[in-house]
């Protein structure tokens, strides 16, 4: 393989800590090329959402379509969809093209709380896209959210979120344990047919937090196609954030929830 061509399908976000900015460097930092099917446009500052302009659905699937027709993809990494239409016209894309390794990062809130998925919406992401991905990457709130449960309190309550959204149809589960605080978060990878496997790392203490869900499901993405197995991508991708958090206050972006520094191996210190 020569160059992998990374593909997101996500939001924009103007304040670049978050959606379609942040894969975007993200890809680039690691060595994939980067591309990008906008759904949503945010009004978005790193102190919250003041608005959302959603993209038509059927423009949605006309990108992806133009795209797919043209370019080979080597993996997909899915973020904000919005509402039901736009969730709908792109599983029906991935029926029609098959791309491999796709992510879904189910965003449904930002880190500011403001709401990004409709909650009406929350079943077809459960029904539409959980059994066309090949690893979805929820946090403890959304897996919540997608299971009907009450958030997990901790590792044997993540253990069993995370079997109950392979039963629902998800072939690898990324649950995120960061929301459980502590010294250290561990986040759990569970798959189908492979025993579960902890992910413990020291909790990076940083006001700079902005857009991490985002970047770790783009680092997973962009680094798929270069690893054995998602075990191996999840690994290396969770060093490259860990690293961009620790960095983060070299940026000075924004008052408010600052973002991760993505581009922390290629600038200066």
């Amino acid at each position: 393989m020569k160059s992998c061509n990374i593909l997101s399908i996500a939001g924009s976000d103007p304040s670049g800590g978050a959606g379609i900015q942040a894969d975007l460097k993200t890809f680039s930092a690691l060595g994939g090329y980067g591309m990008a099917v906008i759904t949503a446009l945010t009004a978005q500052s790193t102190t919250g959402v003041t608005g959302v302009h959603e993209v038509p659905p059927e423009f949605v699937a006309h990108q992806l379509e133009t795209l797919l027709r043209d370019v080979r993809v080597d993996a997909v990494k899915i973020g904000m969809l919005g509402g039901t239409g736009t969730i709908d016209a792109v599983a029906a894309v991935l029926d029609t093209h098959r791309p491999p390794n796709v992510v879904l990062d189910p965003v449904m809130v930002a880190k500011s709380g403001d709401r990004l998925l409709a909650p009406e919406a929350i079943e077809a992401v459960r029904t539409e896209l959980l059994p066309r991905v090949h690893l979805i990457t929820p946090n403890l709130p959304e897996a919540a959210e997608l299971l009907g449960e009450d958030e997990a309190s901790d590792l044997s309550a993540m253990r069993g979120q995370a079997d109950r959204l392979i039963e629902l149809g998800a072939s690898q589960v990324l649950l995120k344990g960061g929301h459980l605080g502590g010294r250290t978060s561990t986040d759990l990878l569970a798959a189908r047919d492979a025993p579960a496997e902890d992910f413990t790392a020291e909790r990076v203490h940083t006001a700079n937090t902005h857009g991490t869900g985002c970047t770790l499901s783009s680092a997973i993405a962009a680094l798929r196609p270069r690893r054995p197995d998602f075990r191996e991508a999840v690994r290396d991708a969770k060093s490259y954030l860990t690293e961009a958090l620790h960095r983060a206050e070299e940026l000075d972006v924004g008052r408010g929830t600052g973002p991760v520094h993505h581009f922390h191996s290629w600038w200066p210190a």
